[in-house]
């Protein structure tokens, strides 16, 4: 009876005491998980930390072309010129006729735009030129105010052209019974005297046979 009682006692320990491993064991699997996920945030804000940052480009500026070169004044020159070319409305025009607007060589001279047709440009007056208006299409952030005006005795089709509220060009449509053609007034400063100037010429404007036309210098 004894060895029976001792028996029992010996398996109770063993017992207890793998109960009690398996106890510390399963108290161990948390510490592990409350270690690792501190770690695991702390990675995560590091990576945050370090992201690249790319700065914005920057929007490249228009780089203005140079001024039109022009020939030099002619000694003793008559007090107007006449420039004659094909009117840029043909559909509108007779066939074998051209415009012509006359010009006085002191302040203007014949030349060529930055496009590679004829204009006359000013002397005096940087950029401010006269050439004939093809619509080329205007950028989207553009207004354009309307107005009809005569000078001489045709009456013009005025658009002023404003980019961004400065005003950056103006054309001039018209014609008499023979032709209808455009003119662009183009300008960097001193647009209004620019603009004056280029009025007197308009002031002029009529159409002539091509077989009457000035022979171009």
């Amino acid at each position: 009876m004894r060895k029976l009682t001792t028996i029992l006692s010996i398996l109770f320990i063993a017992a207890c005491a793998a109960q009690s491993t398996s106890t510390r064991r399963e108290l161990a699997v948390p510490i592990k998980q409350e270690i690792a996920s501190p770690t695991a945030t702390v990675l995560l804000e590091t990576e945050t930390a370090t992201a690249t940052f790319v700065p914005p480009a920057m929007t490249p500026t228009e780089t203005p072309l140079p001024p039109l070169e022009l020939p030099s004044p002619v000694a003793n020159p008559p007090a107007l010129l006449a420039w004659d070319g094909t009117p840029t409305y043909l559909g509108d025009s007779k066939p074998d006729y051209l415009f012509r607007v006359r010009y006085d060589p002191e302040i203007w001279a014949l030349t060529t735009d930055s496009y590679g047709y004829p204009a006359i440009a000013h002397r005096g007056i940087e950029y401010c030129v006269i050439a004939p208006a093809f619509g080329r299409g205007l950028p989207s952030n553009t207004t354009v105010e309307h107005d009809i005006r005569k000078f001489g005795v045709v009456e013009f089709e005025v658009n002023t052209v404003f980019r961004g509220g400065v005003r950056q060009s103006v054309t001039y449509l018209g014609g008499d019974t023979n032709i209808y053609t455009g003119f662009e007034v183009t300008f960097a400063e001193n647009a209004d005297l620019c603009l004056q100037e280029a009025e007197v010429v308009f002031a002029t404007f009529t159409s002539v046979k091509v077989t009457q036309a000035t022979p171009v210098p």
